[in-house]
This record gives structure tokens, sequence and C-alpha cells, in this order.
């Protein structure tokens, strides 16, 4: 739901709740697209469910609000970023949704201040990246890496030019990431799309552990640590 869209996300985010256990509304936003773009308890695309539940908590009205948002889509109570309309969930659906994502409480969310770095070497450069790309003590790219290869070479390089290099369609990947973009304006541009620049939402498609893999492969590539041509695997 980008309150954005709601598959699931690899890095949580869902818990340890056993099926016979979860909740009928966890059970339906999973059945839903909800997990496209959001988790429990950090944002992806849209916020995290508890940082919903937090905002709300105690308002007259919040199912209301929040049930509209989802049903009807919404955007700019979390940014610019729209949550598109969830037409094919009945009322009483999407009501259970949102009680359950009111019940749920605010966590300490690890954040990036403390994230480590990867370092590299190319051509007497020192470059870094957020996530490593090679198996420890290998040349060999991680299986996240190596994933985003695959799932890139599989679909995005229609538009944006095999290895990442751009093509007639689409923008250079690699530049955009050198240029500035953040891992998280790439998972939100990839899961919503854009609609104007002929680029389509791919939530419900790929998840967003995908999404982070073909990110991964990208920068790895605009750092010059990964090669054109299959990655060494």
């Amino acid at each position: 739901m980008a309150l954005v869209t709601m598959a699931s996300y690899a890095a949580d985010t869902s818990g340890t709740t056993t099926a016979a256990a979860m909740p009928k509304g966890e059970m339906l936003a999973k059945g839903s697209d909800c997990f496209s773009c959001h988790a429990i308890n950090q944002k992806i695309v849209g916020p995290a469910f508890n940082a919903v539940a937090a905002k709300f908590a105690g308002k007259s009205g919040a199912e209301t609000t929040l049930s509209d948002a989802i049903m009807k889509g919404h955007v700019g109570t979390w940014g610019n970023v729209p949550m598109p309309a969830h037409p094919q969930l009945s009322a009483a659906d999407t009501k259970e949704i949102v009680s359950w994502i009111l019940t749920l409480k605010t966590t300490t969310a690890a954040t990036g201040a403390g994230a480590k770095k990867y370092t590299y070497t190319v051509k007497g450069k020192t470059v870094s990246t957020d996530f490593p790309i090679f198996q420890p003590g290998t040349q060999k790219v991680t299986k996240s890496v190596f994933t985003g290869y695959e799932q890139y070479n599989s679909y995005c390089f229609r538009c944006h030019g095999a290895d990442a290099v751009g093509g007639s369609y689409a923008p250079n990947l690699r530049r955009s990431l050198n240029n500035g973009m953040s891992e998280s304006k790439f998972l939100s541009i990839a899961m919503t799309g854009k609609k104007s620049k002929g680029m389509p939402s791919w939530a419900g498609f790929f998840t967003p552990a995908q999404i982070q893999s073909i990110y991964q492969y990208v920068d790895a590539r605009a750092v010059a640590v990964v090669s054109e041509g299959t990655p060494k695997h």
C-alpha cells in the first residue's frame, strides 16, 4: 500500500507468527499486495505498518481514514509517492487489515547510522557499498548480487540496456546511482513506476527483496567492481 501498494519482504518483517496464530488482518494483507511496498517495522516504499499505527493511535475516525486510503488510494500523508486504490478488497476485508495494523506496536528500528561499509579498490581508487559484493574470501559475487543480475538480465535490460549501460527507452541506471539516486528511491520507482516516462510498476511481480538484489547488482556495476557479462558466482 504508500501508506503505497500492499508478496513478502525477506528482511523482516513479518516476524515469527505462525499461520495458525496469524491474525486475520495480517493474513489478508499477505494475500493482497500490501507487503510489496510495506513491512511491519521498517519503511520500504510506503511507511512501516507500526508507524501507521503510531500515527493514528487513539485518533477518532482512524479506521475510516485508513480504509478509505486503502480502497480509494491516497497521497500526501507519507510523502509524494501515491498509494494506488485497491477496489478488489471488500470493505470487510479492508476493515480487518486496518484493525490489524492499528494493533501493532512501535519497536526500535535499526538505523543506517552505523551501517557497515564494504570497500573495494578499482584501478587504484577506493569505492564503497553498503552491502557485500563478493562472497567472503572469493571473487564470486554474493547470491543476492547474482540474483539481481539474473532478474535484471531477464526483464530490466529490455529498456535499460544489457549490463546496466542504458538503452534507447530508459536511463542508464549506473549513471543514476552515481549521480546520487538512493536505494530507497530506486526501490520506490521500481515498485510504483513512472507512468509519464513509460516505466511500469513492478509491485506484485517483484518482491522488495528481489528489487534490492537488482539494486545491488546495478550498484556493483556502477562502482565498476563487477564487469560486463555474467558475474562469477
